[in-house]
């Protein structure tokens, strides 16, 4: 049926594939499985997915490695599906560039919800803004702007995936307000997060990688709260 979103369900577990298949056709997916690295990787050229949902622990290559491989050349988003619930685990992927991290065994509700969830955000930020609702937050050598997902830091453009850009705008354009991690789950991630806010402090990780304290302006941890923009002057 033209205009359903394609999932493509990569897990080398035919019944937890299967039965993801079920929870999203019954969401008006389309959907493909397949049980190993290699055929994701080539199954990925020809179907083109929407999303994929990643299983980690794969027969030859490994989910880690296929997510390497796919966000190299495409910004397709991935959801890592894993048994494995270490932070380190977590922490890789996210860092590899998974859009979302569940744990097995995880609930049906909630998978089809981050699938949406992702899919939303992923539509959201490659839809160009209207030119009336400007959305640009500047600071001296900083400029974040949704309207075209950009971040120009020292005079030069980051590459930074969505959610980290909508992220950093968020606390840039509400500076010395005080979020709780729980606060920054609910605006940028759009859903119930089931408890794990460790996402947020890798997303804040890799932009502080990426962008350093300024004289006026710095990502600050509220220790035992959350995170803020402080801005000392602008």
């Amino acid at each position: 049926m033209a205009g359903k979103q394609k999932i493509l369900i990569v897990d080398d577990d035919e019944n937890i594939a299967e039965l993801i298949e079920l929870y999203l056709t019954k969401e008006c997916f389309d959907t493909r499985i397949v049980n190993d690295g290699e055929s994701a990787l080539s199954v990925y050229e020809s179907y083109e997915p929407d999303l994929i949902l990643l299983d980690l622990m794969l027969p030859g290559i490994d989910g880690y490695q296929v997510c390497r491989e796919i966000r190299s050349k495409n910004p397709t988003p991935i959801i890592m599906l894993s048994a494995k619930g270490e932070v380190f685990d977590k922490v890789l992927g996210l860092e590899l560039g998974a859009d979302d991290y569940m744990e097995k065994p995880f609930d049906s509700k909630e998978l089809v919800a981050r699938v949406k969830a992702v899919l939303r955000r992923c539509t959201r930020s490659n839809t160009p803004a209207p030119t009336s609702d400007t959305k640009v937050v500047e600071y001296p050598d900083l400029v974040i702007s949704l309207n075209d997902y950009s971040v120009m830091y020292n005079g030069k453009y980051l590459d930074m995936p969505p959610k980290e850009i909508e992220l950093l705008f968020f606390l840039a354009s509400q500076p010395n307000q005080v979020f709780t991690r729980e606060q920054l789950l609910d605006h940028i991630w759009g859903y119930e997060y089931a408890g794990d806010t460790r996402t947020v402090d890798v997303h804040i990780k890799r932009l502080r990688e990426k962008i350093n304290d300024h004289e006026q302006w710095r990502l600050h941890t509220v220790w035992g709260v959350g995170y803020k923009f402080e801005a000392r002057s602008i």
